[in-house]
Formats: structure tokens, C-alpha cells, sequence
């Protein structure tokens, strides 16, 4: 299993939202916006973070999918 934040830059897309400007509004790194797209490991409290400034849940985000 892996995981995958397809989601999440769909939902960047739509709200015509940079990922600078995420790193910005959610207070995270540079660093874990990367691993993210490498489809990394963060930590809960990123996500927590990226949830919160975003409005909306996880699974808005980010989903498990079998490799």
C-alpha cells in the first residue's frame, strides 16, 4: 500500500493555489510539500496543518492505493 496526494493538487488546481502559497497558509516547509509530491511520509501534524488552512477533511487530500 502507498500513499498517494493526487487530492490534494487536484484540489490546489481548483482553487488556483500555488504550492508556495500552501507552505505559506498552512505554516509547513518547503521540504514536505516535496516529499508530498514524491508521494512521502509527512507527519500528521503537516496534514493536520494542510486540513485546517484548507477547510477542509484527510481524505480531501490524500488516499491510500495498493501499488
Amino acid at each position: 500500500m502507498a500513499v498517494s496526494y493526487k487530492k490534494l493538487w487536484k484540489l490546489l488546481i481548483d482553487r488556483d493555489m500555488k504550492k508556495g502559497e500552501l507552505c505559506k497558509l498552512a505554516g509547513i516547509s518547503n521540504a514536505s510539500v516535496t516529499k508530498m509530491g514524491k508521494n512521502g511520509c509527512v507527519t500528521t501534524d503537516v496534514l493536520n496543518k494542510i486540513c485546517i488552512s484548507l477547510e477542509c477533511n484527510i481524505e480531501d487530500i490524500m488516499e491510500i492505493v495498493k501499488e
